[in-house]
């Protein structure tokens, strides 16, 4: 037998062998729609337009907690970003630090979206800056009317307001109407000359390198989750799928590698990869439980420090059982 299924992902050079159909999931005949993860996360959510979806760590760890969960995911990391990188500021906010964020106005596009709870998180466990710290303002970033795609209850204490109906948060930290935008996109305002607005850490690259020295978390944003009840009917789904993603993930590991014929065009891409390497070793993108606990536990501990999760979740539970270990000859 071989099922007909729909994966919505992104165009990533780690799967792209996948979408292309060089790699195929064995009993497997899939459908690969690309998508960006905004769409993607809102049809997921909102509809179940897909039987299996790249989707939100952080809003599947919600999802994952309330009763009845739609979703269950494979070790499968699509996306992942350090964040320091990700923190703009206007230059009049008198914000040189990040304690000085303490009382000001940041906005969020989404307060549960996966970039922010890791920037909630490290502003919190590396620099003593609480999410209650902040008057958080949510909204589009370029685009009005942007909603949150997964119903939140944060605590009492964290202040949450919705920007008006036309108004981005590009415009508003472009005016100084907020004091900074906490985001996974680098806002337009950032690239207009004289620009009113800079990064909180210039010299992220050291930092978060330092970071990733000092913690070994390298974050997580995506993972890929399958229908509950598609999996519960054909639970060799998520192997297969599993395998599939990792043998696409080797095919672009190895052309990147491959310096005689580099397939991205980006100046000085050759050192950048070796010190990649240095620091990170060669699996620098790994997919499965463990290599990755750390990094998995703690956005765990965050997601529920933050209320996004009503419950703190051990790293095994949120992955289909079957892709815990992997056969041995």
């Amino acid at each position: 037998m071989v099922l007909k299924l729909t994966l919505c992902c992104g165009n990533y050079d780690r799967t792209r062998a996948l979408m292309d159909g060089i790699v195929k999931p064995e009993g497997i005949d899939l459908t690969y729609i690309s998508l960006c993860a905004e769409e993607a996360f809102w049809r997921m959510l909102q509809y179940l337009d897909f039987e299996i979806s790249e989707m939100s760590l952080s809003n599947y760890l919600t999802e994952r907690s309330r009763p009845n969960p739609r979703f269950i995911a494979i070790p499968v990391f699509t996306s992942r970003s350090f964040r320091h990188s990700f923190i703009f500021i206007s230059k009049n906010a008198k914000i040189e630090r990040p304690q000085d964020l303490i009382g000001k106005k940041i906005g969020v596009p989404e307060y549960s979206m996966t970039a922010t709870l890791w920037q909630r998180g490290l502003l919190e466990h590396e620099y003593g800056v609480k999410p209650s710290d902040v008057l958080w303002f949510t909204g589009g970033q370029e685009v009005p009317g942007r909603k949150e795609r997964i119903i939140i209850d944060p605590p009492k204490d964290v202040i949450i307001k919705s920007i008006g109906q036309g108004q981005t948060l590009n415009e508003m930290l472009r005016s100084g109407e907020i004091d900074g935008l906490i985001t996974a996109r680098v806002p337009s305002c950032f690239y207009e000359a004289r620009s009113s607005v800079k990064r909180l850490f210039v010299n992220y690259a050291e930092i978060e390198t330092e970071y990733y020295k000092k913690t070994k978390i390298f974050p997580i944003m995506h993972t890929i989750v399958i229908k509950t009840e598609i999996y519960k009917r054909f639970p060799w789904v998520s192997v297969s799928l599993y395998k599939a993603f990792c043998q696409s993930k080797a095919i672009s590991e190895k052309r990147l590698l491959d310096t005689s014929s580099l397939m991205v065009g980006l100046p000085l891409l050759i050192p950048a990869i070796e010190k990649s390497i240095e620091l990170f070793g060669t699996d620098f993108w790994p997919y499965g439980i463990a290599k990755n606990y750390n990094t998995l536990a703690t956005i765990c501990e965050y997601s529920f420090e933050q209320g996004l999760s009503k419950r703190k979740f051990t790293v095994e539970e949120l992955f289909a059982s079957n892709t815990h270990e992997e056969y041995k000859i």
